[in-house]
């Protein structure tokens, strides 16, 4: 692979951007691209490179957009001659195999708020990962946040917020320093929908005070029933690394559609059959 074709992949990862990485896996007779040949197809159609163009690279284009929706890979055979019944008109006389390999993404964890428990949510989301995003006015507390993060400082939260087009494997949570600043991007996430899941860290007051305004401000009670606030399991978590794990443990159990319930299974025992009895000569009984 060339490297600025890895390197638009690497970017494309890194951003969340739907794409397929095809390569021709292998050919036979004449052909427009010999084995090797790739190009990444991303989910609107566009493409970066070519396999051979025309109306062979169309019909691969059309099948790695449909392997985006379905998240699988797959190897076909493109016949490029008459002879074949799935011919579709070319004549080059050969044929492509093509390996289409769908860029399958973890789920993503939106922060609003770069302080200590945004933090180690960041840290504990990387390393189970996902996709982290923080964003905080605060450029001196994101330097500190691990390489892989995302850190956005220039824009308001729920302009962000407003911005983006929210995908069901992507979290959402407000962990800022201030009330309002939180309430504000709760308020343009439940305008904007989509994401799979929007939570809001504090106490019980605190929710309550945030959820009174949002009322006031036109949003409906079904709407905030939506939200998971507090947010976290139920673990009594108290420092920010508890915090973490309570958080992290929430957001994968909704994306991901499980119940959050213990795994353990009762026990199971079976009763051991006596064995038989032998009689003095040797025989049972």
């Amino acid at each position: 692979m060339t490297d600025w074709l890895l390197e638009e992949l690497a970017n494309a990862r890194k951003s969340r951007t739907q794409c397929a990485l095809v390569t021709v896996a292998a050919t036979r007779g004449s052909v427009p691209r010999e084995a090797g040949a790739k190009m990444l197809v991303y989910g609107d159609g566009k493409i970066s490179g070519t396999i051979g163009g025309g109306k062979f690279e169309s019909l691969v284009i059309a099948d790695a957009q449909k392997q985006m929706r379905d998240k699988r890979p797959l190897l076909k055979t493109y016949p490029l001659h008459e002879k074949s019944a799935d011919s579709f008109g070319a004549i080059c006389g050969g044929e492509s195999t093509v390996l289409i390999e769908p860029q399958i993404l973890n789920e993503a964890l939106f922060l609003i708020g770069g302080g200590h428990c945004a933090l180690a949510i960041a840290k504990l989301a990387v390393e189970c990962g996902l996709f982290v995003t923080v964003v905080d006015d605060r450029k001196e507390l994101l330097s500190i946040f691990p390489p892989q993060v995302v850190t956005v400082t220039d824009v308001d939260p729920a302009k962000f917020i407003c911005s983006r087009k929210w995908c069901g494997d992507e979290a959402l949570a407000m962990v800022s320093r201030n009330y309002e600043i939180d309430g504000n991007a709760l308020a343009a996430a439940l305008k904007t929908k989509g994401a799979g899941y929007v939570g809001m860290i504090g106490s019980k007051r605190k929710v309550q005070r945030v959820f009174d305004d949002l009322s006031n401000r036109g949003l409906t009670r079904s709407q905030l029933a939506t939200v998971h606030a507090p947010l976290g399991l139920d673990i009594a978590a108290d420092t920010p690394s508890e915090i973490a794990v309570s958080v992290i443990a929430e957001v994968l159990a909704v994306l991901r559609g499980r119940s959050a319930k213990h795994m353990r299974q009762p026990s199971k025992i079976t009763a051991s059959r006596p064995a038989p009895a032998r009689a003095r000569n040797g025989t049972r009984k």
